[in-house]
């Protein structure tokens, strides 16, 4: 999975086509690079062991918090949610992502619904 070459975000999030699938399309020591498209809600959760990155490549993506104020994010802008905090991503119309997270990290942490995708499914051709 080591990349020599130029990986063109933008080409590999033309090629997603199912919103809430990440894929893996990098990976740096622990740390994998994932790009998904989003639209809607995906669910609840907290991920015990790993913080999350968000970055939004295009349209507005707002995570909710339980426990402290929503954060907007705008294309080029990123947060990172931090171990252990319950979050819900909300897309109210299409957005881009890329997601920075540990090689550990479950797509939808303590919490699996129908939407959850497996690390093997996110991989895909990369394994």
């Amino acid at each position: 999975m080591s990349a020599l070459h130029g990986i063109d975000i933008a080409a590999e999030l033309r090629q997603m086509t199912e919103y809430w699938t990440p894929r893996v399309v990098g990976r740096v020591n622990d740390q994998y690079v994932k790009v998904a498209r989003l639209k809607g809600e995906l669910v609840w959760h907290a991920h015990e062991a790993e913080d999350e990155m968000f970055l939004v490549v295009s349209g507005r993506l707002r995570i909710q918090f339980r426990d402290r104020d929503e954060v907007m994010l705008t294309p080029g802008q990123f947060t990172v949610v931090p171990r252990g905090v319950q979050h819900n991503p909300v897309a109210d119309d299409e957005v881009e992502i890329v997601l920075i997270e540990t090689v550990t990290t479950a797509h939808t942490g303590d919490v699996v619904v129908d939407a959850t995708v497996s690390i093997e499914r996110q991989l895909g051709d990369l394994r």
